[in-house]
């Protein structure tokens, strides 16, 4: 059925004859090495890709296509999808590279939805691309074109080409009408109103009958254009299981069986997915069904205006079904679910910290050594004499934790220092009087061994200092693909700023907490601090949070109080002793999963504890006995150890 669907689609592609032509000159070997495809959504990017990939396979050239979606916006989750892909089993980018260059005489490797892989695109840019070998070439198909940086950087020149995917031409636009089973008649009134979009055409085709033919919205725009040919094509729908199920599925980044279900509890989830499937806009992808998004926002802005409380509850089942899948969800799976909860948010605060809406225009790189001037000369324009040595030592002592943003041409316009606390020495953080404040925040508020803070130790642009700006924004956005990548582990972040009222707003809505206990000063000027809990769930734990708040989904109590080390039940609150909280603390974070004996007196008692297993046993009994009707939740785990079940 796979092949059979292709089959069709390419037989439905029509023009595109100077894309194409584009795109066969990297198979030249002078031709381009990358390949940036951008155009609008629902285009027809990914059906140009389809057939070009069709096209070099015939002609002996191994493509390896990766869709953005299914695939964590991180260096080692690229490295994973491109690993699991080509079949090596060690997702090393240097490995990695040689393979690939080792599956043929002409490589292909295509990243389809590129748009969602901002976070990646100064590492694919200076790390990954220059090690593919020269018979390699690199396909990036998204909605914007590349950044500056790509022409900025020196090298690349002729090994880069940027080709727009336009509208079809009017006589394209018919042509793929009546292949698609339009009358000619039918087909030049319908190919005026959309615009020659090839996403407005299906949905046109899908929607033509005799009784609204004096219904197309000519002139209109293209988004009226393809809210109400979304609407025509839901009207044509023939059966109102579907359409419910329609409506339901476009509140969530993807459909899965289990969302449908949780959604549709009356209905047999298998046929629902099925249903979907059948759809010309929707697509079948690892990670399940992918509704194109200006169809899926279409419906649901629909829904939300016509029925609130509806498009309220799908978002609300499908958080229940997700959190409860996350919750056992192994390492290689929480990117799925940490996107799938920032789709459900519609807080622009978080949806635009992570992804947002607009084409970043600066990029942020690790700072080389080369930078060491231009990074100087900003601290000691934005910092006094004390704060700029201060910040300088860090880069004398950890070069590796400053990262730069460049403005278009190059330059060096903007610098972030940030650490990890699994990478500095304590002894470093008391030198700096702002870390040192942190550190003391970590030892009254330790974290599990495990855990890791991120210090964002300063951000600053040459013309805004650490106010808010254009490379302040590149700086935060960053900071989320660090976030991506420290997670499960990642517990905490800090940061610092002169004006923290200037980003309060945002903060806020984020869940940072200002540091009250003392303020640092240096110079003359206040340095005042904030901290970011994740919790135990780390980042996915927290933006299942931000979602149910939103959502206003009812949470059972938390079952332990970090803060004040007690166990929070229905007859009251219960204090533990350090090791009875450091077990709990430790089996809260990997909730519904297996820990053994061993992890537990590595990461509770310390490495260099000498006794038996048995102190674990003995700490988790006292445990039980004080949580009462609770207790059950601890289970042994024979031959392995515990696990304290979510309910």
């Amino acid at each position: 059925m796979k092949e059979l669907l292709a089959s069709q689609a390419l037989e439905a592609f029509v023009g595109r004859s100077a894309e194409l032509e584009a795109l066969r000159e990297t198979l030249a070997p002078e031709g381009p090495r990358v390949v940036h495809v951008h155009g609008i959504a629902g285009i027809g990017k990914t059906a140009l890709l389809e057939r070009f990939a069709a096209e070099a396979r015939g002609a002996g050239t191994t493509v390896i296509r990766l869709d953005c979606r299914n695939v964590e916006p991180t260096e080692p989750g690229l490295l994973q999808a491109l690993s699991e892909a080509i079949g090596s089993g060690h997702p090393d980018a240097e490995a990695l590279a040689r393979r690939l260059g080792g599956l043929g005489n002409s490589v292909v490797l295509a990243l389809d939805t590129y748009e969602v892989f901002g976070l990646l695109d100064t590492w694919l840019r200076q790390v990954f691309l220059p090690m593919l070998p020269e018979n390699v070439r690199v396909l990036f198909f998204g909605r914007q074109r590349p950044l500056a940086a790509w022409h900025a950087t020196p090298g690349w020149g002729r090994l880069l080409r940027s080709v727009a995917v336009a509208p079809l031409t009017e006589s394209e636009a018919g042509e793929l009408l009546v292949s698609l089973g339009v009358s000619r008649d039918e087909a030049t009134p319908i190919a005026r109103t959309t615009h020659g979009h090839p996403l407005a055409l299906r949905l046109a085709a899908g929607a033509v009958g005799e009784a609204r033919r004096g219904h197309w919205p000519e002139d209109a725009p293209l988004q009226h254009a393809l809210d109400e040919l979304t609407r025509m094509f839901l009207a044509d729908v023939g059966d109102a299981v579907t359409r419910r199920v329609l409506e339901g599925a476009a509140v969530t980044r993807r459909v899965t069986v289990s969302l449908l279900r949780a959604q549709f509890p009356d209905l047999a989830p298998q046929d629902a997915y099925e249903r979907l499937r059948r759809l010309p806009f929707v697509d079948g992808t690892s990670d399940g069904l992918i509704i194109h998004d200006a169809v899926r926002d279409a419906i649901a802005r629909s829904l939300h205006a016509s029925d609130p409380s509806r498009h309220l509850e799908y978002r609300r089942a499908a958080w229940r079904q997700l959190n409860a899948e996350a919750e056992s969800a192994g390492s290689g799976d929480l990117w799925r679910y940490t996107a799938d909860m920032l789709y459900l948010i519609e807080n622009p605060v978080v949806r635009e910290a992570f992804f947002p809406s607009g084409t970043p225009r600066l990029p942020v790189e690790r700072a080389q050594s080369g930078d060491e001037q231009a990074l100087a000369d900003i601290v000691r324009a934005r910092e006094g004499a004390e704060a700029a040595e201060v910040l300088l030592r860090w880069w004398r002592r950890l070069p590796q934790s400053f990262s730069v943003v460049r403005a278009p041409e190059g330059r060096v316009i903007g610098l972030c220092c940030k650490l990890r606390s699994d990478a500095v020495e304590p002894t470093w953080l008391l030198d700096d009087p702002v870390t040192a404040e942190w550190y003391a925040h970590l030892r009254r508020k330790p974290m599990s061994r495990n855990e890791i803070a991120l210090f964002c130790r300063r951000w600053l642009s040459e013309a805004e200092g650490d106010s808010p700006g254009e490379a302040q924004a590149a700086v935060w956005l960053d900071l989320k693909r660090t976030y991506m990548e420290l997670r499960p582990e990642l517990r905490r972040v800090y940061l610092v700023a002169n004006d923290l009222a200037a980003y309060a707003q945002v903060a806020q809505r984020l869940g940072f907490e200002v540091l009250t206990e003392r303020t640092v000063e240096l110079d003359g000027r206040a340095y005042h601090s904030a901290v970011l809990d994740f919790g135990p769930a780390s980042v996915d734990g927290w933006l299942a949070e931000l979602a149910a708040a939103e959502l206003g989904v009812r949470r059972s109590p938390e079952l332990l109080d970090v803060d004040s080390r007690e166990l929070v039940l229905e007859a009251g609150r219960v204090p533990l002793t350090p090791l009875e909280f450091g077990v709990m603390h430790h089996l809260l974070a990997r909730q519904d999963k297996a820990v053994s004996r061993t992890e537990l007196l590595r990461d509770v008692w310390g490495t260099t504890y000498q006794g038996g297993s048995n102190v674990v046993d003995a700490v988790v009994r006292t445990l039980r006995r004080k949580m009462g009707d609770q207790a059950a939740r601890v289970e042994t785990v024979t031959g392995v150890g515990y696990r304290l079940r979510s309910r």
